[in-house]
This record gives structure tokens, sequence and C-alpha cells, in this order.
């Protein structure tokens, strides 16, 4: 059950109406307690008005004859204190001797660490036979000699007070509950308006045919799509750019496989002939075997130059020994080597130094340097009397974070003009009569610039007459 709420679509729509909803329907209840507290303070404020006006009424007829406190209330007056059709009205006197002059006897008295000021009507809430009253109450001071103010006290229940809050609440909840399903209505529409431009921008994409790759068009979008637009466009350019490499990879193969495949078959169709004899039809199958080999050559470079262009490598990247995987690349060429008498030797740090490895494709560095090393033995000439020599090279600078992989030969060298076509697929030096595809270096680089490395081209000897060529590959970011 919960992986099945887990795989529900989540509606954009229905997230952002929720956001928006939710803290409404939330603070509702708030609101409404916000706005009973306001107005009972609201409706609170004209009563106790009255009740101050009261005291000072009461106030008015303390007085003191000849050394005594005198406090006449007429009955009309009495009768006008406690006529209210909704409340009770009580007030008490107590006297300078904290005698009860007249009123209520069960009347609560103020606090007792309260401090007394002359004059000053003081508010407070209280309760009375089990009832809850607003009391306004005042000290009187008289001019009897030694003798304690006269405290007045009027109280009266919360009847009234509570009507006319209620009244108030009414008036401004009612109305904002009719306008909340208007609200929500607005909401929803405005939202539905919202996003609208997302949903014309996926019929625009749904319209669109399945080879038009071109970038989507973002001046028509709002700016918080455009960022989801730019990610799409960069999406369709790797896309395009990756079918590109394919259609290129496929023609590549079909131009190189075409001449030996084209050979294979016409040394099979001479070896068929009738009336051949066992000389002809042995150099024809040398050919075969030849045109064999050349073929298998083409199709294995095509591929690492595909594998390297398509950039798969960076999802598996390792650390990686430089020095260790260059003895292994003069390891499995020796054979080889030694076959044409060339000199193909190692030098420089250890595999146990410091910086010598990088973070990379082990796959396609093995593959770098195999090709460096192709490259060098299929242009340097050699013989028993006279071999060439080739080094590979692992250079190490810790201080800098740089490790370098060298390859140098000593043959005729690389013209400077001609430097920077090599890398170019099916590029061949002029001149010469190597049999190759003229993909090895065009994988060399898309395989350093696969790991952010530099590729250099110069002379081994300069000034003499087969200067050599020495290619070094740079790679930043050393590991320690």
């Amino acid at each position: 059950m919960v992986k099945l709420f887990q795989l529900r679509r989540k509606s954009l729509f229905g997230q952002i109406l929720d956001w928006m909803l939710t803290p409404l329907l939330l603070l509702l209840p708030l609101s409404i307690m916000l706005s009973w507290v306001v107005a009972e303070s609201i409706a609170g404020r004209p009563f106790d008005r009255g009740l101050e006006h009261n005291v000072k009424a009461l106030v008015q007829l303390v007085k003191t004859d000849q050394q005594r406190l005198l406090f006449n209330l007429p009955s009309p007056a009495r009768e006008i204190l406690r006529a209210d059709d909704a409340d009770t009205i009580y007030y008490q006197v107590i006297g300078t001797r904290s005698e009860l002059v007249s009123g209520d006897h069960d009347f609560p008295l103020p606090p007792e660490d309260e401090k007394a000021t002359y004059g000053e009507i003081h508010l407070r809430d209280d309760k009375l036979q089990g009832s809850n009253i607003r009391v306004a109450y005042v000290w009187v001071k008289t001019d009897l000699p030694n003798a304690r103010p006269v405290l007045v006290q009027v109280g009266e229940t919360l009847e009234k007070r509570a009507v006319l809050a209620t009244e108030i609440i009414k008036g401004v909840l009612l109305p904002q509950l009719v306008i909340l399903p208007l609200v929500v209505l607005l909401v929803w529409l405005a939202l539905g308006h919202g996003i609208e431009p997302l949903n014309a921008l996926g019929e625009r994409i749904r319209q669109r045919k399945p080879d038009d790759l071109r970038p989507l068009e973002g001046h028509y979008v709002p700016k918080e799509i455009a960022p989801l637009v730019a990610s799409f466009n960069d999406l369709l350019t790797r896309l395009k750019d990756s079918l590109a490499t394919q259609k290129r990879f496929l023609a590549d193969a079909a131009h190189q496989l075409k001449t030996p495949l084209a050979g294979l078959r016409m040394q099979a169709d001479l070896a068929q002939r009738e009336g051949s004899d066992t000389q002809e039809l042995k150099k024809s199958l040398q050919l075969i075997g030849r045109a064999s080999i050349r073929a298998t050559h083409t199709v294995n470079q095509l591929l690492s130059l595909a594998r390297a262009e398509s950039g798969h490598a960076s999802t598996s990247r390792a650390p990686c020994n430089m020095v260790e995987i260059a003895q292994s690349v003069i390891q499995d060429s020796l054979p080889l080597a030694l076959e044409k008498h060339i000199d193909l030797g190692y030098e420089g740090v250890t595999a146990e130094s410091r910086g010598v490895r990088i973070l990379g494709n082990a796959t396609l560095l093995k593959e770098l340097i195999r090709n460096l090393v192709d490259n060098a033995m299929s242009y340097t000439p050699s013989s028993a009397e006279s071999p060439g020599v080739i080094t590979v090279r692992v250079l190490s600078d810790t201080a800098g974070k740089v490790v370098a992989v060298q390859v140098e030969d000593s043959g005729p060298g690389i013209p400077e003009a001609e430097r920077e076509q090599i890398f170019q697929p099916f590029y061949r030096a002029l001149g010469t009569q190597v049999d190759r595809s003229g993909l090895g270096l065009a994988i060399v680089m898309e395989v350093a610039q696969l790991h952010n490395a530099s590729v250099n081209v110069q002379d081994a000897s300069p000034g003499k007459p087969n200067p050599g060529a020495s290619f070094t590959v740079r790679f930043q970011h050393t590991l320690a």
C-alpha cells in the first residue's frame, strides 16, 4: 500500500492549491479567536465607562459631618442603579474603619497587595455569587483625622458585554465566511491560468516531429520555467551531438570497411579462378589475411573512437595509476616492437611515486597510450642494423598536481604545419606509405578531452635529419 501511494503522480496544481488553502483554513480558527478577544475588548469599553460614571456618582454622595462619615443614596437613585434587564449591578461603600457603610456585604475586596491611589478609578475582573463581574473602584480620602480612605466599588455582570461581542463577531466573520468560497474559487481560477504556460509548453513539445531537435524558444515562458526550458535545450543539444556522433561513426565505419572488404572479395575471387597454381593461391590467402587484419584493426579503432566520443566513461571513473597503465601497454606492445626491431622502453617515475594517480577510466587511458605507441611504431623506421627507438615516460609534478605521459620516437617527425591536422579522423601524413586507418591520434584527442587533459606535439630532437616526434599528454588534478 505504501508503494502505491509513493507511485502516485503528484499534481503541481494540487500541491500549490494545498499550500495556499491549507494555511488559510488553519488560520481561520485563529482569526476567530483573535476576533473574539478584540470584540470583547471593544464591547467592554462603553460599559467600563458606564461603571466609572457610576463610581463617580457614588463618590459624590460620600460626605463627612462632625467626625462622622455620611453616605446617603436616595431610593430613586438606588432603583435606577438596580434597573437593568440583562445585567445585575452591585455596589459597596467601605468606611474609614473598614465597616460596610452601604451596598452588598459579600462584594469582593481589591487585592491586598495593591497600593491605594486616591481619586484614581481602577478596573478589574472578579467573581460575585458565582458570576463573573467587571468592577470599577476608587479610594476616596476624607478630612477625618487619622482615618483610612473610603472604598467605593461598583460591579456589573457581563451579559450585555457578551451579547455585544457576539454581534461584533457576527458582523466581522459572516462576511468572511461568505467571501471564503469566492476566494477559493478565484485562487483555483488564478492557478489554472498561472500554469497554462506549462500546458502550452507541453503541447508544443508534443507537436514536434521526432527528428526536430531545435532548441525551445524561451522568450515567451515565465521566468520560473526558464531554467526548465534551458535544461531541456541543453538535453536536446547533447542528444543532437550524440546522434551526430552515431551518424558520423556509421559513415566512417562504412567508408573505412569498404576498401578492406572489397580487397577480401577480390582476393577470394582470384583464389577461386580456374587454373590458379598453388603459388598464386598462397599469395591470395596471404593478401586475404592481411586485409582481414586491417579490417579488424579498423573496426577496433572505430569502436574505441565511438566509446571515447560518447563519453560513457565519465560515469565509471576510478583512481588510475598512470605508471602501471603505461607499463602494461609497453608489455603488450613488446612482441610487435621486437618483430620490427624497435627499442621500446620506459623512463620516469615509479608506480609507487606520489602524484601519478588520476581519476579516470582505465580502459580509455590504456587505449590512449596504446595508440600513441602504435602510431610511433608505425612511423619510426627500423631495421636490425639501425633499430628505431621509442621511449614512454611518465612524469609527475606533485606541487602543481600534474602528471604527464610522454611518447617519444626517432622517426622523421611531424611538420609544424600538419600538427593540428593529425588529430582529425582519417588524416594520414603526406609522403608516407603506412597502412593505417588514421584514427589513432583522433582517439588520443577524444580520450584526452574526456579527461580534461591537453595534448602537445613537438620535435623530440630538434635540428637532426630525423627529429622524431614527442607527444605529451598532461593531466591536471592528480590524486595524492
